[in-house]
């Protein structure tokens, strides 16, 4: 794929995390955030955060994007776009970064900055040192 094939993909990414945000229900942060994942056979699933008064019973985004995916049978990704209009290179979180690493630790992590740009990291770029199924293998 060209980089200008990928970046036409992942421009057009970024505009499905942007209309996920609308659907945030953050009353308690007020910091809305969107995110749509790209699955490996070209689908797109999005989701927002959604939080709750015990605070710690909520769910980021990228989460609710990749349980949408993994429970409709979808376990192979390519990349995940992550908007916040408060903040400009939101990154997912470091809870997110283990959740979506559970997938996939090479898909592509785009975000915007404050021109509007395209950020791109590789998950493994993000977060080097994930835990894996590979800590729980038995060891004799």
């Amino acid at each position: 794929m060209s980089t200008n094939d990928k970046t036409t993909k992942y421009i057009a990414l970024m505009a499905k995390a942007k209309e996920a945000a609308k659907y945030s229900y953050s009353p308690y942060s007020n910091f809305p955030v969107g995110a749509a994942i790209l699955t490996k056979d070209g689908r797109i699933i999005s989701g927002c955060n959604v939080e709750n008064a015990t605070y710690n019973g909520g769910s980021c985004a990228e989460k609710t994007a990749l349980l949408k995916a993994v429970s409709e049978g979808i376990k192979e990704f390519e990349a995940i776009a992550v908007f916040c209009q408060k903040s400009k290179n939101c990154w997912p979180c470091g809870h997110c970064r283990q959740f979506l690493s559970e997938f996939s630790i090479d898909m592509d992590v785009i975000v915007e900055d404050e021109n509007k740009s395209i950020n791109v990291a590789s998950l493994k770029e993000l977060f080097p040192y994930s835990f894996s199924s590979k800590q729980l293998a038995k060891s004799d």
